[in-house]
């Protein structure tokens, strides 16, 4: 596969154009489909259309390919597991890549805790178990989480979600006892809205918190928000749940954003970059908290032999090389982007930590949808991999494998796209 991005065709083309017409009437409507993009095969920082086109990727599944596309230890690790066991259930029977994997969690997660995990087969699955574990463990009802947030698309996890209409117009009623309040709010902000709605916070068993928020726009907190969250949790007994699955698994140049501001969650959950392409999620809880009793919870697929297997693959790239990696590109590429805000006045608030990066589109001196949009697809037509977030932003978030030399392409290709904007 070429190691550069290359456009033969009008986009989409004749090939992809098949495949998207054979697809309409026949898969949901639900599905957004951001760009007409019709995949043949990936391989590391690159994607091949049915047409020949390739494209430099920056957007790795929404955050998912960490490794790049088919890392050959994560492909290795599929086949040998695939030869041996595909199938058993994690949650009745006993095999070693799932033990493997929860003590490599284990040892990977924050502080001097005992760290217990469960393992499912997606985020969204994560969030809903870990809405049935702290509302277990604390035998209290309310469920706090912020505007803007994104905790996925099953009920329990679309309860807490908060960042698109579309998502939850229509299908209520939803999970009673979620409440929300506006994301980066002071300590002392929260605990007030919270009186003022009729609670307390001591009839609250969790705060459901992405550390920067992720389809809401990617934005970071305030230094003092999370460690404020901890005290809030801390004196009123609540559980802190950290959903990392867009923020973690190194994504940050630490593995769990987190980290970042020295703050030890009771529960974090995991997925996405957790098996660089192949489905797994994690609940990760102390051992005081994730105590609830067998048969309360389980799934018959969740921590699937050959997904373990891709996941034990993936965290040794990043524990080994890749967190590294994230924390030397990041600022990097932040630094790049930096030129572009100083040279056009439709690019605004750049901002990341580590890989995972984004900056806001204006137009006619107001952030703008259109705008980023726009951009988007523009960068698609040149053959980069890119996607929205937010109102008006564009995310950032290219395997954690992105060297200096496609980092300069893919701001080169923006700068391209920004002059044509410029010009309309």
């Amino acid at each position: 596969m070429l190691n550069t991005p290359r456009i033969l065709t009008p986009l989409p083309g004749p090939e992809s154009e098949k495949i998207i017409k054979r697809d309409t009437g026949v898969s949901s409507p639900s599905l957004i489909k951001e760009y007409p993009l019709v995949i043949k095969r990936a391989e590391g920082m690159f994607i091949e259309d049915l047409d020949g086109n390739t494209f430099l990727d920056f957007m790795a599944g929404i955050a998912v390919t960490s490794t790049g596309h088919c890392h050959p230890l994560v492909i290795n690790a599929i086949q040998k597991q695939s030869q041996d066991l595909l199938h058993i259930c994690g949650t009745d029977f006993y095999y070693p890549a799932y033990t493997d994997l929860c003590k490599k969690l284990q040892s990977l997660a924050p502080g001097n805790k005992d760290w217990k995990v469960f393992l499912s087969n997606s985020g969204a699955e994560a969030v809903d178990g870990a809405i049935k574990l702290a509302r277990f463990h604390t035998k209290r009802e309310h469920i706090l989480a912020f505007e803007g947030a994104f905790h996925g698309r099953t009920y329990g996890a679309l309860s807490l979600t908060d960042s698109k209409p579309v998502q939850k117009n229509g299908f209520g009623p939803f999970l009673p006892g979620v409440y929300h309040v506006p994301f980066g709010l002071r300590a002392d902000e929260i605990v007030a809205l919270i009186k003022k709605s009729g609670l307390e916070l001591e009839s609250f068993a969790a705060i459901f918190v992405e550390p920067i928020l992720g389809e809401g726009g990617y934005i970071i907190p305030p230094d003092e928000f999370l460690p404020q969250l901890r005290e809030v949790c801390n004196e009123y007994g609540v559980l802190l749940v950290a959903d990392e699955i867009q923020s973690g698994v190194g994504r940050t140049g630490k593995f769990l954003a987190v980290e970042h501001w020295g703050v030890i969650p009771d529960i974090i959950t995991l997925a996405k970059g957790l098996g660089s392409g192949m489905p797994i999620g994690a609940i990760l809880g102390t051992d005081e908290v994730m105590s609830w009793p067998p048969g309360s919870h389980g799934s018959t697929f969740g921590g699937n032999p050959v997904s373990c297997a891709a996941s034990l693959a993936t965290l040794a790239l990043v524990e080994n090389e890749l967190m590294d990696n994230a924390r030397k590109m990041g600022p990097y590429l932040l630094r790049r982007l930096s030129k572009l805000e100083t040279k056009y006045k439709c690019v605004k608030n750049i901002r990341g930590k580590g890989l995972m990066i984004a900056m806001d589109l204006y137009q006619d001196d107001q952030p703008s949808h259109d705008a980023a949009y726009q951009f988007e697809q523009k960068c698609f037509q040149e053959g980069l991999l890119v996607l929205g977030c937010g109102e008006y932003s564009v995310r950032l978030t290219p395997p954690l494998i992105v060297q200096k030399s496609q980092i300069d392409i893919a701001v080169d290709i923006m700068e391209t796209v920004l002059d044509g904007l410029s010009d309309e």
